[in-house]
C-alpha cells in the first residue's frame, strides 16, 4: 500500500513531466511571414504555401495595383516578412520604392520569372504605361500561371527547407487543378466559331489571354488603368465593333464602366457580364481565387461570342 508520503511524490512526479510535455504539445511551427503585392498572386501564394505561411496581400479584391498608393502599415509588412512576392515586368511600379523605403531584409521573388513576354501594344501616341513595353498581364494564360506556381514553390522551399515536401505536394495538387482548368477552358473556345471569337474590353490586360487562347481582344485603354483612352482609339473600336458585327463589350472590376457604356451605346453592342483581370473579386463573389476567376471569364466570354 502507497503512503500518503509517496502518493503525493509520484502526483508531484506527474505533474512535472506533464508540464514539460505540455508547451511541446500545444506549440506548432511559427507560420513563415510572406508579402503578396496584390490579390492574384496572393492567391497562388496561399495554394502553395498552404498552413506553413502566413500571407498579407498589399492591394486586395477590387484593388488596382497599377494606381496603388502604400501606406507606412504596407512597410512594416515588408520588414516582418521573409519573403515578398511580386509579379514584376514593371507591373507594381511602386514596389521598389516601397522596399527600399522598408529596410526589408525579405527576399523579393518574381513570380513571373521565366515567362515568354508578350509586348504591349501602342495606343494613341504609342505610350508603353511605363512597363517598358511588356505587357505584365502573364497570369491571364494558365500555361504562365503554372511558371508562377513553380516559382513560388522554390522560393518557399528555400526559406523553409524543413516544408519541402509540404510545398512540392500543395503544388502538384494545384498544378493537377489548373491543367483541368486549361483543358476545360480550351474546349469552351474550340466551340466557338472562329470569326466569332472577338471580345471587346476595357482596358488591354488580355493579350496572354488572346495568345493562349485564340481570342481576338481590342481595348480602348492601354496596357495600364492610368492611361486614358483617347478619341481616336474610342473612335476606332466603335468602327471596328459596327463592321465585324461584334456582339458584347466588356468592363473590368478595376475599371471605369462609363466609357465602355458609352460604346455599346453608340454601337448596339450589350454591356457583357463583369470579367476580371487585375484582381480577384471578394472571397465569396464570382471571381473569389484564380481558377474561378480564369473560369469566370472564359464562360462569361464565351457565352457572348456564342449568342
Amino acid at each position: 500500500m502507497l503512503t500518503r508520503r509517496t502518493a503525493l511524490s509520484l502526483l508531484a512526479g506527474s505533474l512535472t513531466l506533464a508540464g514539460t510535455l505540455l508547451p511541446a504539445a500545444a506549440q506548432t511551427p511559427e507560420r513563415l511571414k510572406v508579402v503578396a503585392t496584390f490579390s492574384i498572386l496572393g492567391d497562388l501564394v496561399r495554394n502553395v504555401g498552404g498552413d506553413r505561411i502566413e500571407v498579407t496581400t498589399l492591394v486586395g479584391p477590387n484593388g488596382d495595383a497599377h494606381v496603388y498608393a502604400p501606406t507606412p502599415a504596407d512597410a512594416r509588412r515588408l520588414t516582418e516578412a521573409r519573403i515578398v512576392f511580386t509579379n514584376g515586368l514593371k507591373f507594381e511600379g511602386w514596389i521598389d520604392r516601397l522596399v527600399k523605403s522598408s529596410n526589408t531584409k525579405a527576399a523579393k521573388i518574381e513570380a513571373s520569372k521565366g515567362i515568354k513576354t508578350l509586348k504591349e501594344e501602342a495606343h494613341g501616341h504609342g505610350h508603353d504605361h511605363g512597363h517598358g513595353g511588356v505587357d505584365p498581364h502573364a497570369w491571364q494564360s494558365v500555361g504562365n500561371a503554372k511558371i508562377y506556381v513553380a516559382n513560388i514553390r522554390d522560393a518557399l522551399i528555400a526559406a523553409d527547407a524543413e516544408g519541402k515536401a509540404t510545398y512540392e505536394a500543395n503544388a502538384a495538387s494545384y498544378l493537377a487543378k489548373l491543367d483541368a482548368l486549361e483543358a476545360e477552358m480550351k474546349g469552351l473556345v474550340a466551340n466557338i466559331p472562329a470569326e466569332r471569337r472577338r471580345i471587346i474590353t476595357s482596358h488591354d490586360a488580355f493579350r496572354y489571354f488572346e495568345d493562349a487562347y485564340g481570342i481576338d481582344f481590342v481595348a480602348p485603354q492601354g496596357v495600364s488603368t492610368e492611361s486614358e483612352a483617347s478619341a481616336k482609339d474610342v473612335a476606332r473600336i466603335i468602327q471596328q465593333i459596327k463592321r465585324e458585327k461584334v456582339s458584347a463589350v466588356f468592363v473590368e472590376n478595376v475599371s471605369d464602366a462609363r466609357l465602355m457604356e458609352r460604346i455599346a451605346k453608340e454601337t448596339g453592342a450589350k454591356v457583357g457580364e463583369k470579367v476580371y483581370s487585375d484582381a480577384l473579386s471578394e472571397p465569396n463573389g464570382p471571381a473569389g481565387t484564380y481558377i474561378d476567376m480564369m473560369r469566370h471569364n472564359i464562360r462569361a466570354f464565351s457565352a457572348a461570342m456564342s449568342s
